[in-house]
């Protein structure tokens, strides 16, 4: 016997016991992965129902909006979409698959909508409430316009004028801040945000000029008049 077979069988047990931890362990990990339940919050609930809802919608099966996926670049089986529905259900008891991001941007290149379409339910009132997840209930026309870049998703009283346009400078492109959102008015006359932080921030990226004070536009004043900015 060499050397080395002798050093070999000297260590064979040793190389078992941690060949079979290894093993041991990936089974374990396995049985986590497989057997851990999926808790949906509320936005989670609302991506699947409109998954299923659009899909519907399109007149598409599980095989076409699979095929469909896979044709921009994004690989999703019948089953993992079938799973990813059953998420629309609150407290089921079957198997549920979480929408990523790279799943969601697809899913709505594919259905022709705006993310936010996935994002938001379709509610039959402006004025009922939705579910943001990490921003409680809100009504679901401003749930829907804070989606869509429009507003905060809360405005603080006395702070609206600076909590909106704050929104669309650190929220939008320069080239689309005079053209999208309910303040492109005020974006275009800084003299309507009081606070002098803000508007010096804004007055040297837009390098515009501070006139007389703009009232803040009606539907967003709602029982705050007479609320002072900062």
């Amino acid at each position: 016997m060499s050397r080395d077979d002798g050093e070999r069988k000297a260590f064979q047990p040793y190389f078992c016991k941690i060949s079979t931890s290894i093993e041991k362990i990936s089974i374990d990990s396995i049985e986590i992965m497989t057997t851990g339940r999926i808790e949906l919050g509320a936005t989670g609930r609302y991506v699947a129902a409109n998954v299923k809802r659009l899909r519907a919608a399109r007149g598409m099966s599980l095989r076409a909006l699979s095929e469909a996926l896979d044709g921009v670049g994004r690989k999703l089986s019948q089953d993992a979409i079938n799973k990813i529905e059953n998420g629309a259900e609150e407290g089921t008891t079957r198997q549920i698959r979480r929408v990523d991001t790279d799943d969601l941007v697809a899913l709505a290149v594919v259905f022709g909508v705006s993310p936010a379409a996935l994002l938001l339910p379709l509610t039959d009132s402006d004025q009922a409430p939705v579910e943001v997840t990490g921003g409680g209930g809100v009504p679901a026309l401003e749930a829907w316009d804070w989606a869509n870049g429009r507003r905060p998703l809360k405005l603080t009283p006395g702070k609206e004028q600076t909590e909106l346009l704050e929104h669309q400078l650190y929220s939008l492109p320069p080239w689309l801040r005079d053209r999208v959102g309910p303040m492109n008015d005020a974006m275009r006359n800084l003299s309507s945000l009081r606070d002098p932080h803000v508007r010096d921030m804004l007055q040297q990226l837009t390098g515009m000029s501070v006139g007389e004070p703009t009232p803040l536009p009606e539907k967003y004043r709602r029982g705050n008049e007479g609320g002072d900015d900062g």
